[in-house]
């Protein structure tokens, strides 16, 4: 493996985990961020990812993305970006693995229901849930809750989009417990991990768009940035018929911007006179990004994909359906906890703000089909829009 960057998070230095750990429970020749990885990747949190909605709420065609595939999709071109720029590439990739751990099920519609359910207990928000879930609702080990990773890597789920001055109650918990410092920027892996988070879903929800047949080819040339990469591809491959080049426009695309991104953090690193991670934290700016030009464009591909793709009347449809199933389960839950499966209600604490925090918990971490199944087994019938 090549030399990293002065700048690179090094496991040899880690700031350590909360809880001590006997040698003994060290399997294998890993340092500790590739055991956080690992941990990550055996969690029981990440295998749900396989049903919770990333584009489509629990999708019928077997093509379609869902958030496990997509966090996978993340990973690999953070890994790739972190290689090229000498990074830390184990760190980045967990950080990649576990950043959308905290999606209730149906995605944003999920948690706007259950931020609605917890007003006035402090209200709910993914990232700070993804905080929760890994060091509180996982309980995989004897001996505390939570995987115990790093610091390094729950400072960069905390902070991958950049200080946080207002955190909701869930990350505040997160943070009394190891101490996060959320006013500072985040390591250069996980400002890589929230970029390839970005990269990854403006081109794959391309795909997945046009495959549902909500987007089409026509209103793509829309958009410059995509216009000019299927005028390239078409140069390219002037005799292979047009849908047999989508793969490779979406391709194309993901690496226009990546080499962009890469360019760039060049750029910024060196004028910023960082040389070590510890000066990356203390920059007062964000050393990963975008060109200006890129980064313009890339917004007006986002707001072409909320107006065409994201509130797509179908999409809405579904968004509203999936709002009612979480509404309704919270609903039926507070009102007879008995419906509560055992484990759960055996720790149901009998008042709020915990109370309805617990029952929060517990719906979040469902799929999106259990959800629908437990729905209609306690509440009723529900009209679902037709799957893609």
């Amino acid at each position: 493996m090549s030399a990293r960057a002065p700048w690179a998070s090094d496991p040899a230095r880690s700031k350590g985990r909360l809880y001590e750990e006997q040698n003994g429970t060290v399997r294998g020749p890993r340092d500790a961020f590739q055991r956080d990885r690992d941990r990550i990747i055996h969690s029981i949190s990440f295998r749900r990812l396989r049903h919770k909605t990333q584009v489509f709420m629990a999708p019928d065609g077997d093509h379609f993305r869902v958030r496990l595939t997509h966090s996978l999709e993340v990973a690999q071109i953070g890994r790739a970006v972190a290689r090229t720029l000498a990074l830390n590439e184990d760190l980045t990739e967990a950080l990649c693995l576990a950043h959308d751990i905290g999606h209730p099920p149906f995605g944003h519609a999920g948690e706007d229901a259950l931020k609605i359910a917890l007003t006035g207990q402090g209200g709910f928000d993914h990232n700070g849930h993804t905080l929760r879930t890994l060091t509180e609702i996982e309980r995989p080990y004897p001996r505390w809750n939570g995987l115990n990773l790093t610091w390094e890597t729950l400072e960069g789920l905390a902070k991958h989009n950049g200080p946080v001055r207002h955190p909701g109650w869930a990350l505040r918990v997160a943070d009394s417990a190891f101490d996060l410092a959320l006013t500072s920027f985040s390591s250069l892996e996980a400002q890589v991990a929230a970029i390839a988070d970005d990269i990854a879903y403006d081109n794959h929800d391309i795909d997945d768009g046009l495959r549902a047949g909500l987007l089409t080819l026509d209103q793509l040339m829309a958009v410059p940035l995509i216009a000019r990469g299927w005028d390239d591809t078409c140069a390219r491959f002037p005799d292979v018929e047009p849908k047999r080049l989508m793969g490779e426009l979406v391709r194309s695309q993901i690496g226009t911007m990546a080499n962009d991104l890469i360019a760039e953090t060049r750029r910024r690193i060196a004028a910023s006179g960082v040389t070590s991670v510890e000066d990356v934290r203390d920059a007062g700016e964000c050393l990963v990004g975008f060109s200006d030009a890129m980064r313009e464009e890339e917004r007006d591909l986002k707001r072409f994909m909320y107006a065409n793709l994201y509130h797509h009347p179908r999409q809405i449809a579904a968004a509203d359906a999936a709002h009612g199933i979480v509404t309704g389960l919270f609903a039926i839950y507070r009102d007879d906890p008995g419906t509560i499966p055992e484990e759960w209600r055996d720790r149901l604490p009998e008042a709020d703000p915990d109370r309805s925090r617990h029952i929060a918990d517990f719906i979040a971490g469902m799929t999106d089909r259990y959800a629908i199944s437990r729905y209609r087994e306690l509440v009723g019938p529900i009209d679902l829009p037709e799957g893609f």
